[in-house]
């Protein structure tokens, strides 16, 4: 059942992003404390390490117990392990090698030179299995229930590597799929599915900058997930919209409160 997305604008793409890290810290910091543990999924491109840089700067970090976080990914370019590219060394570099991580806990999508080789789709089931292994009885299905979904919202409303009228936003069954022909390269990707995304507990869809607006006014207006694959892209008990103003300009203020910081 989707969540009627509700809507958080901030002025500029900075703010969007300190305060986009500090609900984070938040929400992982309650799923320890009821839970024990808490798991988030993360994403690439300058939103998302946008995010993952403020969060490295808030002194609030240290309330989270690192040891006791699972960190997966939504999406990764299908490159050799350290290319710089993936957003696995981009997050690295932003965030992941200055906190405290257990790192079997870090669940990076396979690279062109693991296991799997350059045969994408192997390693898409690869880590479809990892999945698999992590999600307990509870989670009634083939993923765990993610405490926090991240994605960035691509211009041409793509998320993870979920592209318009592409195979893999058609996928119902599978939690993971090789991608290949991306209109955005590089072209070969593996990516999570819709139904794995709505696997989390929340969605969170960022969206800054006026390259994005168009995109944001398209999936918030009701359209499908074929064409707008962010319009498909929501949580179990909340999906959340995060933007910057230039991203929201095409949208009618009636979608969110005119008192958003």
């Amino acid at each position: 059942m989707s969540t009627a997305p509700q809507l958080v604008v901030h002025r500029d793409k900075e703010l969007m992003a300190q305060a986009a890290a500090a609900r984070l810290i938040t929400r992982i910091v309650d799923a320890q404390a009821s839970r024990g543990s808490a798991s988030v999924v993360l994403t690439g491109g300058r939103n998302g390490n946008g995010l993952l840089a403020a969060l490295a700067a808030a002194p609030a970090r240290d309330a989270i117990d690192w040891s006791r976080l699972d960190l997966w990914w939504g999406d990764e370019r299908f490159l050799p392990e350290g290319d710089p590219e993936r957003n696995v060394t981009q997050a690295r570099e932003a965030l992941l090698d200055s906190v405290p991580l257990d790192p079997k806990r870090v669940h990076a999508m396979p690279a062109s030179d693991g296991p799997s080789g350059t045969d994408v789709d192997a390693a898409a089931a690869a880590y479809a299995e990892d999945l698999a292994r992590a999600a307990g009885p509870e989670n009634h299905g083939p993923v765990p229930t993610f405490d926090v979904l991240m994605l960035g919202v691509g211009p041409d409303t793509h998320v993870a590597s979920l592209f318009p009228e592409l195979p893999a936003v058609r996928e119902t069954d599978r939690t993971v799929v090789g991608v290949h022909g991306a209109p955005k390269p590089p072209p070969t990707r593996v990516t999570l599915t819709l139904p794995a995304i709505r696997a989390a507990r929340e969605v969170w869809l960022l969206a800054a900058g006026e390259d994005k607006a168009q995109a944001a006014a398209i999936a918030l207006s009701g359209a499908g997930e074929i064409q707008a694959p962010a319009a498909g892209a929501y949580g179990r008990s909340r999906t959340l919209w995060l933007l910057d103003a230039a991203a929201a300009s095409q949208l009618p203020r009636s979608l969110y409160p005119p008192a958003s910081a």
